[in-house]
């Protein structure tokens, strides 16, 4: 089965799972924990080499504030739960998004963690927190201007390459598979320049259930679709043969 570098996957569907059970909407995160755990380890187990977790858009903060306040202190416990297994089984740790509106202690927390699994050289698993689509291109773009600013880069010359290099991750693959859990059917301003090429998967499948049996139902979807960025089928079998002769 032809397998994705990178997933990609927003976690939705905490609140819901919660709901139905009459439980508050903080044991739904509390089980969403349990779950991003179980796909972490069997996207490793499978060789995927990226897994990115929407766990935290910047509009989230817009939920109520005993919410919010919550969802960063799991953040907290688990980075200081999970670590060493992560650290342990070779996985590279990455933070994307605006960090200025984090605790200081989470702040200093998630810089130990990337700078504990930086050598490692298994698989990447980047969690987005106050993270958007929207923001990411934005401070692309300012990077860029800023340059233009101190004349070392002309305006005219700026091209798509240059800002898909100051995106976040921009060293490695955009995602080849995107989930989403819960039923929506939308991205959610989750990487929006990245995504443009991958392979889109929805399930109804709250993010609490979403075990791995699920995730096979993704990457065996993934592995039926043919991906052809742009060219007609006749144009990418011939590209493949002329590859493999």
């Amino acid at each position: 089965m032809s397998l994705p570098q990178h997933v990609a996957i927003i976690m939705d569907g905490n609140g819901r799972w919660a709901k139905q059970r009459f439980l508050p909407r903080i044991a739904g995160h509390r089980a969403g924990v349990e779950s991003a755990r179980q796909v972490v380890k069997n996207c490793a187990k499978q060789n995927i080499k990226v897994l990115s977790l929407f766990a935290f858009s910047s509009e989230n903060w817009r939920r109520p504030v005993q919410e919010v306040s919550y969802l960063m202190e799991l953040f907290l416990t688990g980075l200081e739960r999970e670590v060493s297994m992560l650290h342990d089984n070779n996985i590279q740790l990455r933070f994307i998004g605006d960090r200025s509106r984090f605790s200081e202690k989470l702040s200093k927390k998630i810089a130990e963690v990337e700078n504990l699994t930086n050598a490692n050289t298994g698989m990447v698993l980047i969690i987005a927190v106050d993270y958007s689509g929207k923001w990411d291109i934005w401070q692309a773009v300012r990077k860029l201007a800023c340059e233009v600013s101190q004349g070392t880069l002309q305006g005219s010359d700026i091209t798509p390459e240059m800002i898909n290099n100051k995106l976040s991750f921009a060293d490695l693959p955009d995602p080849d598979l995107f989930i989403r859990t819960s039923g929506e059917l939308r991205i959610s301003n989750f990487m929006l320049w990245q995504l443009a090429y991958s392979e889109l998967y929805f399930t109804d499948t709250l993010w609490p259930d979403f075990d791995a049996s699920e995730l096979e139902k993704a990457l065996a979807h993934y592995a039926g679709r043919e991906r052809r960025f742009g060219y007609s089928s006749e144009q990418l079998s011939e590209l493949i043969c002329s590859n493999n002769g």
